[in-house]
C-alpha cells in the first residue's frame, strides 16, 4: 500500500492521486500541509527537507517532487501509455512535465498567491506582470494543443496531461483576465472523458 503525505486541495498532491487512480494503485492519504498539519517539523523534514507536499512512501522508499513521483509510479507499474518506453516519446512527455514545473509555475505564482491565497507579498505591478506571463505561457500550451489536435504530446493521454490538465484548470479558475484559447477549451472538454478528471480538476479545487 502506498502512503501519500499531503492534502487533496494541493495541486501537486492531486497529480499523484490522479496518477494512482489511472494506474489503479491503492493508496492511503496521510494529512499534511498548510492548514492541516505543519510539515515544518523534524518528523516530516526527515522525509523531505523542503517541507513540501507531497511525499510518497512505498515500503522503504521515500520520494518527493510530484512530477518525479508520477514518473516513478508509472515506471514501476510498467505503464507505457502514461509514460512511453520509447526514448524520444518519453522525452517529449517529460519535456512538458518539466516545463510545467519550471516555466509555467514561475509565471502564475505571484498572481495566484495574491488573488487566490490572499498573500500580501506582491504589489499590483507584480500581480499584473504575473497575469500577463501566465497568459503568455498558456498561449504556448494552446499552440501545442492546436498542433496535436488532441492531448499535449499527441493523440494519447500521458503524464504530461495529468500535470498540465491541473495547470489549465487552475488558470481557468483564477480570477484574472483570461485570453481566449480555443484549443485549450477543446482540450478541457476532451479531458472530461478521462477517469479522475472531474474529481481532481473539480470546481472546488483550483
Amino acid at each position: 500500500m502506498l502512503t501519500i503525505l499531503g492534502k487533496e486541495t494541493s495541486i501537486n498532491v492531486r497529480k499523484v492521486l490522479w496518477t494512482c487512480r489511472l494506474l489503479d494503485l491503492p493508496w492511503t492519504l496521510e494529512p499534511w500541509g498548510s492548514g492541516v498539519r505543519d510539515p515544518r517539523v523534524p518528523e516530516f523534514m526527515a522525509l523531505n527537507p523542503n517541507a513540501q507536499v507531497p511525499v510518497l512512501r512505498d515500503g522503504d522508499t521515500v520520494l518527493w517532487e510530484s512530477n518525479t513521483i508520477c514518473r516513478y509510479l508509472a515506471t514501476k507499474a510498467g505503464d507505457t501509455a502514461l509514460l512511453p518506453a520509447d526514448a524520444l516519446a518519453r522525452a517529449r512527455v517529460e519535456q512538458w512535465m518539466d516545463w510545467q514545473a519550471t516555466e509555467l509555475n514561475a509565471a502564475w505564482r505571484p498572481a495566484f498567491m495574491a488573488l487566490m491565497r490572499g498573500s500580501d507579498k506582491f504589489d499590483a505591478a507584480a500581480i499584473a506582470a504575473s497575469v500577463a506571463d501566465w497568459n503568455g505561457k498558456m498561449a504556448i500550451l494552446d499552440a501545442q494543443l492546436a498542433r496535436t489536435g488532441a492531448f499535449v504530446t499527441g493523440p494519447d493521454f500521458t503524464l504530461a496531461d495529468v500535470v498540465l490538465a491541473l495547470s489549465a484548470h487552475r488558470w481557468r479558475m483564477a480570477p484574472i483576465e483570461h485570453v481566449r484559447f480555443p484549443a485549450m477549451e477543446a482540450y478541457l472538454h476532451r479531458l472530461e472523458t478521462v477517469p479522475g478528471f472531474a474529481q481532481y480538476c473539480g470546481e472546488a479545487t483550483p
